[in-house]
């Protein structure tokens, strides 16, 4: 069935954030602040991996790093480019427009839970490709492995944070959706380069939601997005 992989994804996503919900109404303030900084913690070291699986290849002297300019080129850009859109607070008034429709006005972590989740299950290799298969192939297997992982992202996030991480499903149904429909426009853009870039850079912007779940807000992540789509422009530049 075509787009049946968003469908499992967002049937995750609102398993996780309903079970999270549940185990979080039975724990205390004190146990809450402290999963929200072991959920943190796991993002940060999520994003580091993935950053250090790209840059750090295996040649024969050793360890390689590679991608630092096109690292340095599309996250200058691009947030520039994000600063001028504005995304972080579009985001954030989108969170709010979702707490006043859903009656959560005494929810004071809702914004911070729907930005922080959203931005953690939408960035990332597995989105874009597992979509396009789906899509292409009607393929859905690469998606349903992600529906696994969201939902225990989502589970541990709602747990601590509240239920503004369930309605993270909103932007992935929305993100995923629209690349499935797009599939045969975007897939030969996707080429090994391109998808490598787009994990490098992908990675680095969890690792910065892990910043702000440990930290308080500290970078506007979603001004960053266009680095991501930067990264895939970057691998047909000729110098690449």
């Amino acid at each position: 069935m075509f787009g049946l992989g968003t469908l499992i994804n967002v049937a995750g996503i609102l398993a996780g954030g309903c079970m999270g919900l549940l185990f979080g109404k039975r724990m205390d303030r004190r146990y809450q602040e402290t999963l929200i900084s072991a959920c943190g913690l796991c993002v940060l070291f999520l994003g580091i991996g993935g950053c250090m699986e790209e840059m750090l290849k295996l040649s024969a002297v050793g360890l390689v790093s590679s991608g630092s300019m096109m690292m340095i080129g599309c996250f200058a850009l691009g947030a520039l480019l994000g600063e001028w859109l504005d995304m972080d607070r579009h985001m954030e008034q989108f969170g709010i427009w979702l707490k006043e429709k859903t009656k959560s006005e005494g929810d004071t972590s809702f914004v911070d839970g729907f930005v922080s989740a959203s931005l953690t299950v939408c960035i990332g290799a597995m989105a874009i490709v597992g979509s396009i298969r789906d899509g292409l192939f009607g393929d859905f297997s690469i998606l349903a492995a992600k529906a696994v992982l969201d939902l225990i992202i989502i589970l541990i996030m709602t747990a601590s944070m509240g239920k503004g991480c369930i309605f993270s499903a909103i932007p992935v149904g929305l993100f995923q959706g629209a690349v499935t429909l797009l599939a045969r426009l975007i897939e030969p853009f996707i080429t090994d380069k391109a998808l490598s870039n787009m994990s490098l850079t992908g990675s680095m912007l969890i690792f910065c939601v892990g910043v702000n779940l440990l930290w308080d807000k500290k970078i506007k992540v979603a001004n960053l997005l266009p680095a991501v789509f930067l990264a895939v422009g970057w691998a047909f530049l000729p110098f690449e």
